[in-house]
């Protein structure tokens, strides 16, 4: 299915671009902060849910505090 809008960037791209700052730039990047506490809290919610275990809580977390911080 071809795109309707090809010179908008994907999310795929925005997303790859986002995480590739966020290492340049370190804890200075605005989404560095944001991720990293999603990231924290599903770590949290693995360890207290007997069906996650901490690093899938932790990588969930993160992606979706990254999503909502790229769909913006």
């Amino acid at each position: 299915m071809a795109r309707q809008h090809p010179e908008e960037p994907t999310l795929v791209e925005l997303t790859i671009e986002e995480v590739k700052a966020m290492g340049k730039e370190g804890i200075k990047h605005p989404s560095t902060r944001p991720v990293l506490t999603g990231g924290a809290i599903g770590a949290v919610a693995g360890v207290l849910l007997p069906v996650v275990s901490w690093p899938v809580g932790l990588f969930a977390g993160a992606a979706i505090a990254l999503y909502s911080r790229v769909k913006r």
